[in-house]
């Protein structure tokens, strides 16, 4: 004999079809009412068996279905474009992010024991931190191709396979079109910073001649050389305070470069193979020592990097208005 389930049953398994039918009048799109609410809607009677499912079933359906009426979007808090759309980099620039940063990187040898990516990595995550201390900028992608000296016959980094190198007026191309994008799409402060020093005069040329052109305009071009000039003097001034020595230090892949990796991405460095003595392997691509290296040390000059750069954008947009 086919009894009716429990009378508590009911208000559950009925909750589930007015939902359902109240979500296929409220969309755009048909919405499947499930033979379980049609049951509901008409209160036929179940087997006994059937009722501790349906109860199960019902329960585990309005909890799905109160997820799906949340918003199922929120205003992303991203500030690096490639992760946004571009209708959310339209109306973020419409609320006051006014500012794009610019991160230049570059495809080089850093030693056996660091990774090529080292400038692209290391700049895109200061701007980010550079961008989200400013509070009104975005930050581009990063340029990860720069001169790195001749191809053919190969010079400076480009004898270190993996160096990518492109001509200097391709890349001073390259930053002019990436500018001029910008500011077609409405941002008034289009920031330009470097992480490797062979380029930054160029960076510099760059941004005059922006803002030569865009004279007549509200749109202004900063070169920022603090950028680069915390890593290279503050950061280093900041490690001889720690009893570090210049040899150690070094100019590309010693104590300074290898700490900074390990402070923001610690997966690019080989430690095993920096505890080896520089000296000797004369070929290695490294000036310095690599081996009293760590994040801690790489710490103290991201958040150097951050403060001064941070700090030179918010003078030059001030000057500039």
């Amino acid at each position: 004999m086919i009894r009716s389930p429990q009378p508590a049953v009911w208000p559950a398994v009925s909750a589930v079809a007015a939902l359902r039918m109240s979500a296929c009048r409220q969309s755009a799109h048909p919405v499947y009412i499930t033979p379980l609410a049609r049951l509901a809607a008409l209160r036929k009677p179940v087997h006994p068996s059937l009722s501790a499912i349906m109860t199960t079933i019902a329960t585990m359906a309005i909890g799905g279905l109160m997820l799906l009426s949340a918003p199922a979007w929120s205003a992303p808090d991203s500030v690096f474009i490639e992760e946004l759309t571009w209708s959310e980099v339209h109306d973020a620039v419409a609320a006051g992010k006014s500012t794009i940063i610019i991160p230049v990187g570059g495809t080089e040898q850093s030693g056996p024991h660091m990774a090529l990516g080292k400038h692209n990595v290391r700049v895109r995550v200061l701007a980010g931190k550079i961008a989200t201390t400013l509070g009104n900028a975005l930050v581009a992608p990063v340029l990860a191709y720069v001169p790195e000296g001749a191809i053919t016959p190969p010079t400076g980094h480009m004898r270190f396979a993996g160096t990518i190198s492109i001509p200097d007026e391709a890349f001073k191309g390259l930053l002019d079109g990436t500018a001029r994008s910008f500011k077609q799409h409405g941002f008034v402060n289009i920031v330009l910073i470097g992480d490797h020093g062979g380029y930054q005069s160029q960076l510099k040329t760059v941004a005059a001649r922006l803002n030569r052109d865009w004279a007549a305009t509200p749109a202004r071009a900063h070169f920022i050389a603090d950028y680069y000039r915390a890593a290279d003097t503050d950061y280093v001034k900041a490690l001889h305070a720690k009893g570090l020595s210049e040899a150690q230090i070094g100019t590309h892949a010693g104590t300074a470069d290898t700490s900074l990796m390990l402070a923001i991405d610690a997966s690019l460095v080989r430690t095993e193979l920096m505890r080896r003595d520089p000296k000797e392997e004369r070929a290695s691509g490294v000036s310095g020592d690599p081996r009293p290296s760590s994040a801690a040390l790489g710490q103290t000059g991201v958040e150097l990097i951050v403060a001064r750069t941070v700090a030179a954008i918010r003078t030059a947009q001030g000057v500039a208005r």
